[in-house]
């Protein structure tokens, strides 16, 4: 049995989403099973995977039960209409990512963003490296945006070729790329640069917009946007980033899902080694379900509301003096001119550990991420407790939320000790 505690009162009114968003919103969270299904719960871990709304479970048992077929394996119905559909959202998703040249991009299936970003390092930038070649990389990012590339390191020093591999520079308050030192690696010999779009920890977009103009028109940059695709709109003509990599799972589709989109404009063009047995045809069929519904919702629309979840979050937590929020100190407030956390808030309890806040929440019927969060090597060296938002949150669950972690934190309602 779940118990609730009593929200924060707020003075002024608590900030979030607008009331002309939660009439949006309303009707899209009734369309998850799993979320109204289990209206004692309150799911806050979506980035680590995504609900699925009804459109897509349906989706996939039509699939299952009206043509599933080997792809590109037969010549019957069943057979060609599988192919048709994995061909079809190749298409749907160069559509959504809003491809600037899809005749000349490709996408290609994978098993998540792990694989697709692993399947970059060794069947793509292995071939495009020779000796004395310098790479970029995040050192404090994910860690599957960072062993990969070391892994390709290890396999070209197996072959007598030596890059070396710069660690991505950060700026030390606002966890930001640091531009300004990334421009100082800029070399006649950096072949290629990785991003992550937005931080799976401090929840900022990372501005890898701005990265293209300071390396130049020609090396090649890889995005990992496990945490952007299904969050928020992608526009790649801004981006002008060579690879896209994202996971189903984390954009409302089936685990086991990832897509590798390469732009095929510089360098060598990309394709997976090997090889390539049956693909994951329901998860695709999910995906390109996951796809149309997140059009039909309006990304747009899905980051405003996250994020407005995120600043009622942060504002609450900057009242709790028992809690440090990681990431830019600077966006705590609700008044904050500095960029909003893209509905991904992580903290920590200053004497009480991680993991046992993780086991309270989940007594109160809160369900968050409370671990290591798969830092690479540079990152945060301690456990801590993530909180992901996404359109079938609400700000009722934000406040049962804070209600539950004011009472850890020995402060009365609205600031203060007992």
């Amino acid at each position: 049995m779940y118990t609730t505690t009593s929200p924060l009162p707020h003075d002024p009114p608590p900030a979030g989403p607008s009331a002309g968003l939660r009439e949006w919103q309303r009707p899209l969270r009734e369309q998850f099973p799993i979320i109204t299904g289990h209206p004692g719960l309150a799911y806050l871990d979506s980035a680590a995977t995504a609900q699925k709304p009804r459109a897509v479970l349906d989706a996939v048992q039509a699939y299952l039960t009206g043509c599933n077929a080997n792809a590109g394996r037969g010549t019957y119905t069943w057979a060609n209409r599988t192919t048709a559909l994995i061909e079809e959202t190749r298409e749907r998703v160069k559509a959504f990512l809003g491809d600037p040249d899809p005749e000349r991009s490709s996408v290609w299936f994978t098993g998540g963003t792990t694989e697709g970003l692993r399947t970059v390092a060794r069947d793509w930038l292995v071939r495009e490296l020779a000796d004395g070649d310098e790479i970029v990389v995040p050192f404090a990012d994910h860690e599957a945006n960072h062993l990969p590339w070391l892994e390709a390191r290890d396999l070209l020093a197996e072959r007598g070729v030596r890059i070396t591999v710069h660690p991505m520079p950060y700026q030390r308050d606002s966890r930001d790329y640091d531009l300004e030192a990334l421009a100082r690696l800029v070399g006649g010999r950096l072949r290629f640069v990785a991003v992550t779009h937005v931080h799976h920890v401090y929840g900022a977009d990372m501005n890898v917009h701005r990265v293209r103009e300071v390396v130049g028109p020609d090396v090649p940059i890889c995005l990992d946007a496990a945490q952007s695709v299904g969050h928020l709109p992608l526009d790649l003509a801004a981006l002008d980033v060579d690879f896209v990599v994202f996971s189903g799972h984390k954009a409302m589709a089936l685990p086991g899902t990832g897509v590798v989109w390469a732009r095929g404009r510089r360098g060598g063009a990309f394709r997976p080694g090997g090889w390539h047995g049956t693909p994951n045809t329901a998860g695709i069929v999910s995906l390109r379900a996951a796809l149309d519904w997140l059009d039909a919702a309006g990304p747009a629309r899905i980051e405003e509301w996250t994020v407005g979840l995120g600043v009622r979050l942060t504002d609450g937590l900057a009242r709790l003096d028992a809690y440090e929020v990681l990431g830019c100190p600077l966006s705590l407030a609700a008044d904050s001119a500095v960029q909003r956390r893209q509905g991904l808030v992580t903290f920590r309890h200053r004497t009480v550990r991680a993991n046992d806040v993780g086991f309270v929440l989940a007594a109160h019927g809160l369900l968050v991420r409370a671990d290591g969060l798969c830092q690479a090597r540079a990152g945060e060296s301690e456990s801590s407790v993530r909180v992901s938002l996404h359109v079938y949150n609400t700000p009722e669950e934000v406040d049962r939320l804070l209600g539950v972690l004011s009472t850890l934190a020995g402060d009365r309602p609205g600031g203060g000790r007992r």
